[in-house]
């Protein structure tokens, strides 16, 4: 593996690991009637909207961030590296330093009790809009392109991201499929888990990534 793999990678698990996304994809699951259904709605609106933004950038962006030696990126590409490891490592201090906000919380709760109780369209159009992988798909977008993928390697890679990003709530699908007595009960153990740590890993995840950037964009910029 390479290190631009590596940094899809760890572009795919911060983008998993995202509080507001695991957030929004728990409170789906525990706090309506119909879990599974509701869950899976928001599953796929997430899932297209995300494989949806990738097939429109392979047109306009396709190979262009590529570079003839690979541990030498082209200069915009890294000046891009340095501003998105720059932008990461200022978010991770704003939101540790950000108090818990319970009205925030409270906001959220409220959001998705009136999403589980929507019909279909509603549900899928919420699951686009609040579970998608965000601010991490330029950077997925900028390290597939710099892999110099053919088609069917940018679809793989695409989908790879895709998945992985949304890995939570589909491992919570199918375990609502399998034991739904069990999973409803590890759900709601789940959010207190997620209110009191989920910041804290994520953090991590997002520090390693900006740190790969930043190591990138520099090794382009004094090439």
């Amino acid at each position: 593996m390479g290190w631009i793999d590596a940094e899809l990678v760890l572009t795919a698990l911060a983008a998993m690991l995202s509080p507001t996304t695991l957030t929004f994809s728990v409170l789906v699951l525990v706090l309506g009637d119909r879990p599974l259904r509701t869950g899976l709605w928001f599953y796929l609106g997430a899932l297209g909207a995300t494989l949806g933004i990738g097939v429109a950038a392979a047109f306009v962006l396709g190979n262009a961030a590529a570079s003839s030696t690979p541990s030498e990126p082209k200069t915009w590409v890294a000046v891009l590296d340095v501003a998105f490891a720059l932008a990461l490592l200022a978010l991770v201090v704003w939101v540790l330093r950000r108090p818990a906000n319970p009205q925030r919380t409270a906001g959220m709760i409220e959001q998705m009790q009136k999403v589980a109780s929507s019909p279909i369209v509603a549900v899928v159009g919420a699951g686009a809009a609040l579970a998608n992988p965000g601010a991490f798909i330029p950077i997925a977008l900028k390290d597939i392109s710099e892999l110099d993928p053919s088609a069917t390697q940018y679809i793989v890679n695409w989908v790879f991201f895709s998945l992985v990003s949304l890995l939570p709530l589909a491992t919570a699908l199918l375990l609502l499929l399998l034991a739904p007595g069990w999973t409803k009960h590890a759900l709601l153990g789940v959010r207190s888990w997620l209110e009191r740590n989920a910041r804290n890993v994520a953090a991590g995840i997002v520090v390693l990534l900006a740190l790969s950037l930043l190591r990138n964009g520099i090794a382009g910029l004094i090439a």
